[in-house]
């Protein structure tokens, strides 16, 4: 990592919520420990891979570039013919207004590249939604469902996947008894058929041509509990591997929040 000049550069980077997930009893205890050495940026459980990446890469002035990054990508966005946007992302265009829904959420961009939503606009959000918006190419759904590791650049990363994604959804599952329950009614989910040999699956579509399907099956006597989240293999094509990491596992940090604050 870059030399880190002094306290406030770290956490000017950070939420500034005071989760207290990282173990730490401030975001500004934390940034401490960063700027000392004691501790390293990746371990705040809120900051997005794009955010933590561009710290490790070159502190507080390559997070401003990443920003800068983003800016150029509204951009791009606003720059689209909405109509021909939205027949290939599964959108509707009204008037100024790219329409889609997030999570079941309607969610809206503007074309002075504004958000029109009720979700907390964070960069876990933005990153890979304007990815979906510039580079989906509209291909029609499978139905076959895959594994991360299945799709074309999965391999390399499905250790860091499963660690920061399928690994704390099973702890999430384990731990609050309501977990599916209440992960269905908040954002649209639906319960289907049992694969893979789980106890339940659950189908949350966080994009509209983009389902993920999550199984579990419950801990049993001498077995623990397991958790894999599965793709339709059209996914590879359209946002990729390395979006889908960014998109999965900020979807996990949500729900992580949620659970911490409200026990869902």
């Amino acid at each position: 990592m870059s030399t880190v000049k002094n306290v406030m550069e770290v956490f000017k980077v950070l939420e500034k919520s005071n989760c207290r997930l990282c173990g730490e009893k401030t975001c500004m205890a934390f940034a401490g420990a960063v700027f000392k050495g004691t501790r390293r940026i990746a371990e705040c459980p809120r900051l997005s891979p794009e955010m933590v990446a561009a710290f490790a890469s070159g502190g507080e002035e390559s997070v401003d570039e990443l920003q800068r990054e983003l800016e150029k990508m509204k951009a791009a966005v606003v720059a689209l013919s909405f109509d021909e946007a939205a027949a290939r992302i599964g959108g509707e265009a009204s008037g100024d207004l790219l329409r889609f829904k997030i999570l079941g959420k309607p969610f809206a961009i503007r074309k002075d590249g504004t958000f029109v939503t009720d979700l907390h606009v964070l960069p876990w959000v933005i990153v890979p939604v304007l990815h979906y918006v510039l580079n989906c190419r509209g291909q029609a759904l499978s139905g076959s469902w895959v594994s991360y590791r299945e799709l074309p650049g999965g391999k390399e990363k499905y250790a860091l996947f499963q660690r920061r994604g399928e690994e704390v959804l099973r702890q999430l599952a384990d731990n609050y008894p309501d977990f599916f329950d209440d992960v269905l009614h908040m954002f649209d989910g639906k319960e289907v058929e049992q694969h893979f040999q789980a106890d339940i699956s659950v189908v949350l579509r966080p994009l509209p041509l983009l389902p993920v399907m999550i199984c579990y099956r419950k801990a049993e006597e001498g077995m623990a509990s397991s958790l894999n989240v599965f793709f339709d293999d059209s996914a590879g094509d359209n946002l990729g591997a390395d979006v889908l990491f960014s998109l999965v596992t900020g979807i996990v940090r949500m729900l992580e929040k949620l659970a911490v604050h409200h026990g869902f």
